[in-house]
């Protein structure tokens, strides 16, 4: 199969869909692989790397007109949408519940879009959101700190105290892997910190994990209300697989938090946790609404690409390889869990949570198979 790799153009988004690695072990198996000039440059790949692992290096234009199967990051942005076209394959992030103009130009082009995030397993997780999960959730509490400095426009506390202070407040929303990683860097950092989620079994592994360390909490709204206004730093985690993330923090609440606070919306490509919450890039990754800092960066593990991009090849590679052998048809009838990736094809919404949210009609991808 021939395989395309184009260059991210995302604003500030370095990552890339194959590392030479991996572009190595699919071309090891017989399949050609296009990689577009520049693709990994902004992680330390050069092109020379990518011919030495067996790539052909071409323009955008020529990878994206070469492949059946286009592997990519982050969603095709609006200048991509005309290289879209019917059969073409596209394995990336979508997170389309809260993007319908992206949705409709998949919709439109009759393509085959399989989505990272909604990519199951046999343990109810998501292998693929999974690596993304664990860098956005470890960052959370560091980007946290940092805006917290009143320079940034922050309320001038220091998460970890010193002797004599009492540490600042963490609050973090969803104890799933977003959560359960920015837990552990906000105790790292010396935080008092407090996790709320609707699992008690989560909430049992955590306690289990810190001892005592971690306050743990059932998530009610006001339970979560409460934590807010407690807080210095309120870290946004939820997830609904493939739908819009629900509204934890109304606009009201705002008004009732620390003047100066800081929310990290990790959940923010999914829509945001926060009803203030509107997506922001790295050059400029905040703003203030009553009083509160908002972080939401839609890309955050773009801000480490290089790591982001090994973890991401580390999850992505085995499935990229059974679509290759085996075409997109075929893998996803063998395999429930690549199956529930498919969010658009051939026309049709094919998962119900994008269906939805987008007010679209389901078709089950069983009929499609």
């Amino acid at each position: 199969m021939r395989i395309g790799v184009p260059k991210e153009i995302k604003i500030q988004e370095y990552r890339v869909g194959l590392v030479p690695a991996s572009v190595r072990e699919l071309t090891a198996h017989g399949h050609e692989v296009w990689v577009e000039h520049g693709a990994g440059v902004g992680i330390g790949f050069a092109d020379e790397d990518y011919a030495a692992a067996g790539a052909r290096v071409a323009t955008a234009a020529a990878v994206w007109a070469a492949a059946e199967l286009v592997v990519k990051v982050k969603e095709p942005q609006a200048v991509e949408y005309g290289y879209l076209r019917a059969g073409l394959m596209l394995f990336t992030y979508l997170h389309l519940a809260p993007d319908p103009k992206q949705a409709e130009a998949l919709i439109r082009s009759g393509c085959i879009a399989i989505a990272y995030e909604t990519v199951t397993d046999a343990h109810g997780g998501l292998p693929l959101l999974a690596p993304m999960s664990a860098v956005a959730g470890r960052m959370a509490p560091q980007v946290g700190a940092y805006h917290l400095m009143e320079p940034m426009g922050g309320r001038g506390v220091l998460l970890a105290g010193v002797p004599g202070v009492p540490p600042g407040k963490v609050a973090v929303l969803g104890a799933g892997v977003v959560g359960s990683h920015a837990v552990r860097v906000a105790v790292g950092l010396g935080a008092d910190v407090t996790a709320l989620d609707k699992s008690l079994p989560r909430l049992d592994a955590l306690d289990r994990e810190w001892r005592g360390r971690v306050t743990t909490v059932a998530a009610s709204g006001h339970a979560i209300e409460e934590a807010a206004m407690a807080a210095d730093l309120v870290i946004g985690a939820v997830l609904l697989p493939g739908a819009a993330a629900p509204h934890l923090i109304s606009r009201r609440l705002l008004k009732h938090m620390k003047p100066g606070a800081v929310i990290v919306d990790v959940a923010i490509d999914q829509g945001g946790c926060c009803e203030t919450s509107r997506p922001t890039t790295h050059a400029n990754p905040t703003y203030v609404v009553d009083g509160i800092v908002h972080y939401c960066v839609a890309n955050m593990p773009g801000a480490v690409p290089r790591t982001s991009a090994l973890a991401l090849n580390n999850a992505t590679l085995p499935f990229v390889l059974a679509i290759a052998e085996k075409g997109w048809q075929s893998a996803l009838a063998e395999d429930e869990h690549l199956r529930a990736g498919l969010n658009v094809a051939e026309g049709k919404v094919t998962h119900p949570a994008v269906a939805e949210a987008l007010g679209r009609e389901y078709t089950n991808p069983g009929a499609l198979l």
